[in-house]
């Protein structure tokens, strides 16, 4: 008999994850403590246990997102980064069915719509996936081996980008790490403007306190600053897990661009990074490869390898869905 429960063991689930072949920081217990600090922000943690042995075989975190304001619950979405994770034989494969299985109940509830972010190949589960209703979606990124030499990385650079890291060099731009609530307060006027500019929602400051508090206490996030002078540039949050570092966010308003912040605060990234013993730098994702994205044209050009892992998305409101859509379009135009 197999048991799902909500409430899964921490130490082991923490231990399950990190020895999963495909473990990753968003399925982790410290994770699920972020969004539980998080305002606007739910966790829903799921396990299936088998009760004879006690032996963990699939985790599942989702996170309910809402957007503050306006939006309001018709915002309400559904967010699988990098799960579910299920132990690779077949009955790890049948627990993986019963844990999706329950989801879908729950989430139904409580979100507009699920959206699993891949971080591999799912190729395997994509039939079960698409008998629950999950429809895939092409959507790339970019993942640079950091196992090569600072040379090495630095000469794979496109042009474009290591004439931006000289010329920051040049005008006096310098990277510092975030070591107290003012430079919380700073990182977030410094993402809260970019995604203004780019007319999008961004999270409540308590997103940025959470990931200092819980992960960057653990060794599993750097938060840097872009500055000159007294001048605060640019900002990138990173989350540092076995050995791969993820771009989660980063952002540099754009009367700075002349400085070219965030050149050098993803090479600084990338350079510590293989400094410092990891092997992967993955820059959390690159857009639809049927849309334009000024974005993965940044990214494509510090060398990584390009990969479409794609996503799964279940919509669970129809009409509520479409009224959503109707509002963030209202809320794009007003902002």
């Amino acid at each position: 008999m197999i048991e799902i429960t909500d409430s899964p063991d921490i130490k082991q689930w923490r231990e399950f994850v990190y020895d999963h072949p495909q473990g990753n920081i968003f399925q982790t217990p410290e994770m699920a403590e972020v969004y539980k600090r998080t305002k606007n922000y739910e966790p829903i943690s799921l396990a299936v246990v088998d009760d004879a042995t006690n032996e963990m075989l699939a985790v599942l975190l989702a996170v309910v997102i809402k957007e503050k304001g306006v939006l309001g619950s018709f915002s309400a979405r559904l967010v699988i980064h990098g799960g579910p994770l299920f132990i690779n034989d077949d009955q790890g494969m049948d627990a993986m069915r019963i844990l999706m299985g329950y989801y879908n109940k729950i989430s139904r509830k409580k979100s507009l719509y699920t959206l699993v972010r891949n971080m591999y190949d799912t190729s395997e589960v994509l039939s079960i996936f698409n008998s629950m209703g999950y429809g895939y979606v092409e959507h790339l990124n970019f993942l640079l081996d950091l196992n090569l030499s600072v040379s090495d990385l630095w000469g794979q650079l496109y042009k474009s980008r290591r004439n931006g890291i000289n010329r920051a060099k040049r005008r006096g731009v310098r990277i510092e790490a975030v070591v107290n609530e003012d430079g919380i307060r700073v990182m977030y006027g410094l993402l809260k403007e970019t995604y203004t500019d780019a007319k999008l929602p961004f999270a409540d400051i308590s997103l940025l306190q959470s990931i200092f508090d819980v992960l960057k206490q653990k060794d599993m996030a750097k938060l840097y600053l872009a500055k000159k002078g007294s001048m605060d540039l640019g900002t990138i949050v990173l989350l540092t897990y076995k050995d791969t570092i993820f771009d989660w966010y980063a952002g540099a308003p754009r009367r700075y661009s002349r400085l070219c912040p965030n050149d050098i605060l993803v090479w600084h990234a990338i350079e510590w990074g293989t400094k410092n013993g990891f092997c992967i730098f993955d820059f959390g994702g690159a857009g639809s490869p049927k849309e334009e994205y000024g974005v993965r044209e940044f990214k494509k050009q510090f060398g990584g390898k390009l990969v479409n892992f794609g996503r799964y998305m279940k919509i669970h409101s129809p009409i509520k869905m479409k009224i959503a859509e109707k509002g963030f379009e209202v809320y794009r135009k007003i902002k």
